[in-house]
Formats: C-alpha cells, sequence, structure tokens
C-alpha cells in the first residue's frame, strides 16, 4: 500500500482531472469532496478539459468558485441535494493546452486523472493504438486532440521541471483501462520518436487500473430546476445522478494519495473480477436495453426495463452466458445482476437512451466480445449474447436510413464506411467481417451463423411490436 495523505494542514497537494463532464463531477469529485468533509484538506481538485466544448460550463463553474450542487435519487424516488466543494481549480482551455500543461507540470500535482469516454483511446482489436483515426494520427504530428497528445505534453514539461513522480489514473469503462492507457501512451511515444520520455514515463508514472459506477444522465432543465426550488437559488452547472456510487482503486499510487478507503474507495489488489462483473454486466446490459428500447420507440432507460420483454433479454444475457463465464468469482454474481437491473428501473433517473446507446463501436469489442469468445472457446453457442449484436445491427440499419429518434454519437465509427457495410450484397456478412468489432471472430461462420438466427429472433419481436 503507497503512504496516503491524510493530515489537515501543511502543502497542499493536487489531484488534476482532464474530461469535464458529468460523471467526473458526480463520482471522483464527490469522493474527494467527502474526505475534505472529514478535516482532511491535504488534497484539493484541479478540473480541465482537452477541447473546447466545456468550456462555458467551465467559465459558469470557475464564477461558483467550483462549487455545484449534486442532486441524487434512490430507487423509491427520495431525492437529496448536496453541494460540492472539492474543485479548487478550472484549468481554463486554450489551444495549446499551455494551462494545462503548466498544472500537470508542477510538483504539487500527484494524481492526473482522465474521463475521455471507451473510444478516446483509440485502440483496435488488438488494444494496439488505431493510427489511421484522424485525431490521433494528428497527435502523433504534434496536435493536442487526444489524451495521449495532451499527456504528452504534460510528460515532457514534468519531466524537463523535475517534477517528480506521477500517477496517472483513468477512469473509463475500458477493461484493464490503467494497463492500456499504459499501453498506449508508450506505443504513441515509440511511435513520435520520443525514446527519453517514454523511459521517464516507465521510471516515475504508475497507472493502477480502477472501476468506476455511477449512472449519471446529461444534465437537464428539469434538473436545474429542481435544484433551484429545493435549495432556493439557481445552479447553472448543478447535476444529477443516481444514489449508488462505487470506485474500486488498485493501491498503486507512485506520488501518495489521498485516504480514499475513508470515504468509501475499494482500495484493492487486483480490479479485475470487479471491473468485469461491471463492464459485461451493467455496462453491456446498459447498451442492450438501450439499442432495444430505441427500436421500439422508448426514450428512457427505465421504460426498457420496465418492459417484460426486453427486461428478459439483459436477464438471459446475464444469467445464460456471463455468469458461467465469471463464475468463480468474490462478487455474488446474481445478486450484482438484480441491483443492476433495480438500477436501471429507477424512473426517477431519466437516463436517456440516446447517451446509453452511443460508442457502440467500441461497446461491441469491450463490453460484448469477450462473452461471446469464451462462449464459444468453450463449445457453447452464446443465444442470449448474440441478441445484443443484433440488436446494434437493427440499430444501425435504422441510423442509414436516418430512422434514429436522435443523432447517434459515436466516437470511433466511420459513417462512409458504416454506410458502405450496411449497403453491401450480404450486409450482416459484412458485419461480422469487421476486424475492429469482432477481432478473431470477425468472418467466422461460429459467428455469423448463429447471428444471423439471431437477427431473425430481433425482427420477429419487433415485427410483433406493430
Amino acid at each position: 500500500m503507497q503512504v496516503t495523505s491524510s493530515a489537515t494542514n501543511g502543502p497542499e497537494q493536487v489531484w488534476l482531472h482532464i474530461g469535464a463532464g458529468s460523471f467526473h463531477r458526480a463520482h471522483q469529485a464527490v469522493y474527494l469532496h467527502h474526505l475534505m468533509e472529514t478535516g482532511d484538506l491535504s488534497w484539493s481538485l484541479a478540473l480541465a478539459n482537452i477541447r473546447d466544448d466545456m468550456t462555458p460550463m467551465l467559465d459558469t463553474l470557475e464564477r461558483q468558485g467550483g462549487a455545484y450542487t449534486l442532486e441524487t435519487v434512490t430507487p423509491g424516488g427520495v431525492r437529496n441535494y448536496e453541494v460540492i466543494r472539492s474543485i479548487k481549480t478550472i484549468v481554463p482551455w486554450d489551444a495549446a493546452l499551455m494551462e494545462l500543461t503548466a498544472v500537470g507540470a508542477r510538483a504539487t500535482t500527484k494524481v492526473i486523472s482522465f474521463t475521455v469516454t471507451e473510444g478516446g483511446y483509440y485502440l483496435d482489436h488488438r488494444h494496439r493504438l488505431d493510427t489511421g483515426n484522424p485525431d490521433l494520427a494528428a497527435d502523433l504530428q504534434g496536435e493536442l486532440n487526444t489524451i495521449y497528445g495532451a499527456m504528452t505534453a504534460i510528460l515532457r514539461a514534468r519531466a524537463a521541471a523535475n517534477g517528480g513522480p506521477l500517477t496517472l489514473l483513468n477512469c473509463d469503462n475500458l477493461r484493464h483501462n490503467g494497463e492500456r492507457f499504459h499501453d498506449g501512451l508508450l506505443q504513441f511515444l515509440a511511435l513520435r520518436g520520443e525514446t527519453a520520455l517514454q523511459q521517464w514515463v516507465v521510471a516515475h508514472t504508475s497507472s493502477p487500473n480502477s472501476m468506476v459506477d455511477r449512472i449519471t444522465p446529461r444534465p437537464t432543465d428539469e434538473v436545474r430546476d429542481r435544484v433551484a426550488h429545493a435549495c432556493g437559488e439557481p445552479d447553472p452547472c448543478a447535476i444529477m445522478a443516481e444514489s449508488f456510487i462505487q470506485w474500486v482503486i488498485e493501491d498503486d499510487f507512485t506520488a501518495g494519495r489521498p485516504a480514499l478507503e475513508k470515504v468509501g474507495v475499494e482500495m484493492v489488489e487486483s480490479v479485475l473480477p470487479y471491473e468485469e462483473a461491471k463492464i459485461r454486466i451493467l455496462n453491456a446490459t446498459h447498451s442492450c436495453i438501450a439499442w432495444a428500447g430505441t427500436l421500439v420507440g422508448l426514450t428512457y432507460i427505465d421504460q426498457g426495463c420496465a418492459r417484460a420483454d426486453i427486461r428478459k433479454m439483459a436477464f438471459d444475457y446475464v444469467t445464460q452466458d456471463v455468469i458461467p463465464c465469471l463464475t468463480p468469482s468474490p462478487l455474488n454474481l446474481e445478486n450484482y445482476r438484480d441491483t443492476v437491473l433495480e438500477r436501471f428501473g429507477n424512473p426517477n433517473i431519466q437516463d436517456s437512451n440516446q447517451r446509453v446507446a452511443a460508442d457502440g463501436f467500441s461497446k461491441i469489442p469491450g463490453f460484448i466480445l469477450p462473452t461471446l469468445q469464451e462462449c464459444i472457446a468453450r463449445g457453447v453457442v452464446p443465444h442470449a449474447t448474440l441478441v445484443l449484436p443484433a440488436l446494434f445491427f437493427l440499430f444501425l440499419q435504422r441510423w442509414a436510413r436516418d430512422e434514429l429518434p436522435y443523432a447517434y454519437q459515436d466516437g470511433v465509427f466511420d459513417p462512409a464506411s458504416t454506410r458502405a457495410m450496411l449497403h453491401a450484397d450480404d450486409p450482416l456478412r459484412a458485419y461480422c467481417a469487421d476486424t475492429a468489432l469482432w477481432g478473431t471472430l470477425a468472418g467466422s461462420a461460429q459467428l455469423e451463423l448463429p447471428l444471423r438466427e439471431a437477427v431473425i429472433r430481433v425482427q420477429d419481436w419487433l415485427a410483433q411490436q406493430n
């Protein structure tokens, strides 16, 4: 276990977070706030973004001294309100990321965490960098579009300033997230020819794996209205989340860390069983309900979870295929499944299908493919799991016909090649041949034949809805 900082005074240590979306402010920032409430004021948060899309929110948050209101709601509809005050520094965005680089290079900055979504790591099915991605390709030439380009600028400045060791903490839903980011960063530096900086990273940084969990919908006017009514004053930065929260981190902080275990963070030797359960049972099931709900005209996740047919798709996927793959486990997987479905069924969250249905081209290989591969390796046809990629295939067909009720958002897919795939002589065969989606199963009869059957089953189900 690394040394933690628990003194109530003395030099303040900085935890810099990159990614100013709602999830960080409903999750990591909340834990740091609760630690401060215990009297431990030795750590504070600095918040930054590597793109300018969050600048209006950050400007508003700056005017509020970094404080904002968090609304949480239980499955039973009980709402609570809390002002979160852990963010002490707002790092203004600039195109050269000069301010972000300066904060990251300081010796007082001991941890840099980040949330850039699953697609923000640009990894192919072999977990290698997808150098054909335009943003990544541009960063390899010196631009600052991705976490790799931004982190390279920060670490180069830190090494030059003798800023000392640093923990790089991935907080996205990516399997082996710390390892994958670390490997991707080293590969990025190698491709840039930055051998000295690559060696510095190996010697002076750690990248522990972590698992994060809290349903956090995009903020709406309704949330801000409720906060204004409940708290007596408006807060344009108000956010909401479910009452459930979990954070599991491998205890490998190379420059010290806050005493997070005092406020409910699970510091463990290995996060693997926790992340597998979360990614396969929660994340994949979430996508299943979003895709199915969209196809039958629903708007919110809880609406899909309230339908016996959609809930059964999710339940069968976990029960028939995932639990056998993950057994034995230190978790009670049946209880975890039931808790997840209860959380998804919370009608007070109003988590949109649009938000959860996004990034399918990362979620298929990241959340769903491992269960397919393991079932097939055991000689089992994963009928229940195949329903999920069947739903996504039909979802994509709706997208190609401009029949989705919302704009589909995906950080890694290529719209032109996806349309070409869906207009092939045999679109499903072309879908099954995509190595970015299916890895070693791409083009195999073991995938294509049962997936055809799954698509037919889902089409029959959809026909019965009319």
